[in-house]
């Protein structure tokens, strides 16, 4: 007879009790602040800090669209990352698949390569990728500095090589009786890819998806270089609310709260995706 589980001790329950508040505040306290800060006047948030505000209003939040062209800082983005998430996904499926399941000269070669580019700082790319550009801009007219496609082909540079390294070993642990079994049945390789691996595979490719997406949304370094005014996105965009004279903190917490709606949304509509893909990859 198989005993029944102890309780944990109460001296447990309460350390984890104070644990996991203390983890809460420390994740909400911070969310809170930009709320309250976006909620004040100007004057308010440059003075003394206050918890509560001594008065409402959601001025900022109509302000924050006439101070800087936030609606276009916004579409580039969204079109800067979910391109270059797009075409990550695309190639490090093919990638991983070709690896995960044939034997072909350089293979080794390749993942040891792919792995090995995680461990250098991206600063070390910023000079070669912008001297890159420039002489191919002057070479053949592509424009690649101070363009969209510029920047997407540069995170593709951060993006692809986790993607594919993250995916070879999501690919590896599909069963290759299930590649035997769709080719009796007369599927080829890439019949096979998209009717049985893709399927399969579906937890593991999103969270690639959303390690893509955030990589190239929050990414600031490259892209203060390789944009300008009308190709910047958010993450430069929004520095123009501090100006020579003044910074409009309470415009800064309304636009970060504004953009972030749509990113958290598509989060929690991928989450179950996400956790299972790590998951699996942490049991891999």
């Amino acid at each position: 007879m198989s005993s029944a589980p102890t309780a944990p001790p109460r001296s447990f329950l309460w350390a984890r009790a104070v644990f996991l508040t203390l983890l809460s505040g420390f994740v909400l306290v911070p969310v809170f602040v930009m709320v309250s800060s976006s909620l004040k006047p100007l004057q308010d948030v440059s003075g003394r800090f206050r918890w509560l505000p001594s008065g409402l209003t959601i001025r900022p939040y109509f302000d924050i669209w006439d101070t800087v062209p936030l609606a276009r800082y916004f579409a580039n983005s969204v079109v800067v990352a979910g391109v270059a998430t797009v075409l990550s996904v695309i190639i490090a499926i093919f990638a991983a698949y070709a690896v995960s399941r044939y034997d072909f000269p350089g293979k080794r070669v390749f993942t040891v390569t792919v792995l090995s580019t995680q461990m250098f700082p991206g600063i070390l790319f910023l000079l070669p990728l912008f001297l890159i550009y420039v002489n191919i801009g002057n070479a053949t007219g592509i424009a690649l500095y101070g363009s969209r496609g510029g920047l997407i082909l540069t995170y593709l540079t951060f993006s692809l090589p986790f993607s594919i390294w993250m995916l070879i070993g999501y690919f590896a642990s599909i069963p290759r009786a299930l590649d035997e079994a769709a080719a009796v049945d007369g599927c080829g390789p890439v019949a096979t890819l998209f009717r049985i691996v893709i399927p399969a595979a579906i937890p593991g490719i999103v969270a690639v998806a959303v390690y893509a997406f955030m990589t190239a949304w929050g990414e600031v370094l490259f892209a203060s270089i390789m944009t300008d005014d009308t190709t910047r996105t958010l993450s430069v965009g929004l520095q123009g609310y501090a100006t020579q004279n003044d910074v409009y903190w309470n415009q800064v917490m309304a636009a970060s709260l504004t953009v972030s709606v749509p990113i958290v949304a598509g989060f929690l509509l991928l989450q179950r995706y996400l956790v299972a893909g790590l998951t699996a990859g942490a049991v891999k």
